[in-house]
């Protein structure tokens, strides 16, 4: 069985819904678990017990939250070596575009990297100009639905590798399993809306 754990912090509750959202991608994979857990109710065995990881914070000042660091810092410290080769990845929230999100999930890639964690960004594209190169990002909620596939596509990408990498299920390959993947080219230009 495919382990995924959606960790995340939320203090408006709108990485909380991405995570959910992100859960669902997961979900979409076959054979996959998935577990939520905020960050103050999670524990390191939920993070020993998975295969694959996605880590959601709100954007603090450019980086992770507090809570998310002090998880990493105290919780997990006794639990350094076993964790080393898991795949994971990021997700985070910000109150507005530019407000640092891809950042905070380089910070957060960065901890998951000091901890032996195999990470990943996604190539596709949500829509004609959402990507998740650094993981998925939102403006306040994600209400628009190239943000919230964004949120899907990171945890059914995150569901894939650990089923291909983990347990061995070439089936699950996203580069070979003939689904659609979207790139900028994909996406027509509406030439009424240019000035």
């Amino acid at each position: 069985m495919n382990k995924v754990l959606v960790l995340y912090d939320s203090r408006s509750g709108n990485v909380a819904k991405m995570a959910a959202l992100v859960a669902e991608g997961a979900g979409q994979v076959p054979e996959t678990e998935v577990r939520v857990r905020h960050v103050d109710e999670a524990t390191a065995e939920d993070v020993v017990w998975c295969d694959g990881l996605a880590v959601g914070s709100p954007t603090n000042m450019g980086i992770l939250s507090w809570k998310m660091k002090r998880f990493w810092d105290e919780t997990m410290a006794d639990k350094w070596l076993e964790v080393d080769g898991k795949i994971a990845c990021a997700f985070s929230s910000a109150g507005g575009w530019g407000g640092g999100m891809e950042m905070a999930c380089q910070s957060i890639l960065t901890v998951l990297m000091n901890f032996g964690f195999l990470v990943f960004g996604v190539t596709d594209y949500s829509g004609r100009k959402m990507t998740l190169h650094y993981g998925a990002v939102a403006s306040k909620e994600p209400r628009e639905e190239e943000t919230q596939e964004a949120c899907r596509i990171l945890g059914r990408r995150l569901a894939e590798w650990t089923a291909l990498y983990v347990h061995g299920r070439k089936d699950q390959n996203p580069l070979t399993k003939g689904v659609k993947r979207l790139c900028p080219g994909d996406f027509v230009e509406d030439k009424t809306q240019q000035a």
